[in-house]
């Protein structure tokens, strides 16, 4: 008797499974400096600045309350990509925007999500150059999509790679509690840290997953393990170690680079920023500190 195929789902898979299936079928040619898997892609189309290019989502449901006000919605879609050109050291310039929503959507719901879309280019710089509007089914959730285009210094972009074993392990402000306390919605992209950041450090993200995954991500990448010291991490006010680990959507920025007189620097700079040395890389295959604690968010994951 034939045996039947067993049919694989993305839940059982796993985000990092499906992640790493499709990367593999995707073709780049010479000009791709840096392709999926880092915040951004890095394109070198000439110039005195590398192109950066990326896109990102938010659902309703998944990142917000379909009653959450839809101008802290647009700030978060549009901050999210902005975050991540400031992880790599750049700046955003051009954004498209593509609206998935119900026939019966109300207008005033998607012009205040526009208010806040265009709030957050202005503050850094970008501008709104077009998109798309797409209709869904009734009942289906809406979604805002951002795509995005961003320019950084050709001597001046930082990827999650260039950890190496015995560097620091920093973090910027504070984890954990972002959905609780609704800062999820309103988080101010670390661009400015970014770019000054890029010059010191070896690698480089933002933690958009919590630091339960995205560290492991940056280890990874960088070839090499972690020694993290949970009674150093920064944490909000009431939060636990294991909400400051794997809450996510902290939008702070994780880095490795050797530990010197930058870190005092940085503080004089941003004087209202904190800075923490949380822990250090370490030879390959050596993990500590991330034990049966915050699991971190991951898609496709049932809740």
């Amino acid at each position: 008797m034939k045996e039947e195929k067993v049919r694989e789902n993305i839940q059982n898979l796993g985000e990092e499974e499906v992640v790493r299936r499709l990367v593999k079928m995707l073709p780049q040619d010479g000009q791709v400096l840096v392709g999926p898997g880092d915040d951004c892609a890095v394109v070198d189309a000439g110039g005195e600045e590398l192109l950066l290019l990326k896109t990102d989502a938010v659902v309703s449901g998944v990142h917000f309350l379909p009653e959450t006000d839809s101008a802290r919605v647009g700030w978060k879609a549009a901050a999210r990509v902005v975050s991540d050109f400031g992880a790599m050291g750049g700046g955003a310039r051009e954004l498209l925007v593509t609206i998935a929503a119900v026939p019966d959507c109300e207008m005033a719901w998607v012009e205040g999500l526009y208010r806040g879309l265009t709030r957050c280019a202005q503050q850094f710089g970008a501008s709104i150059v077009g998109g798309e509007t797409v209709g869904l089914p009734a009942g289906s959730p809406a979604m805002v999509s951002v795509a995005g285009t961003g320019r950084v210094k050709r001597d001046g972009f930082v990827t999650r790679a260039g950890g190496a074993e015995g560097e620091g392990l920093f973090v910027t402000g504070r984890l954990g509690g972002s959905f609780a306390s609704g800062r999820h919605l309103d988080f101010v992209p670390r661009v400015q840290e970014g770019q000054w950041l890029a010059q010191h450090a070896t690698a480089m993200m933002d933690l958009s997953d919590g630091l339960r995954r995205d560290l492991p991500r940056m280890a990874v990448a960088s070839d090499c393990g972690f020694e993290l010291d949970l009674q150093r991490l920064p944490r909000h006010k009431g939060c636990s170690v294991s909400q400051a680990l794997g809450d996510g959507e902290d939008m702070e920025l994780l880095l490795a680079g050797p530990r010197g007189d930058w870190e005092e620097d940085f503080r004089r700079v941003f004087p209202e920023l904190d800075l923490t040395w949380v822990g250090q890389l370490t030879e390959k295959g050596r993990e500590l500190g991330l034990e049966g604690e915050g699991a971190g968010w991951e898609h496709f994951k049932e809740r």
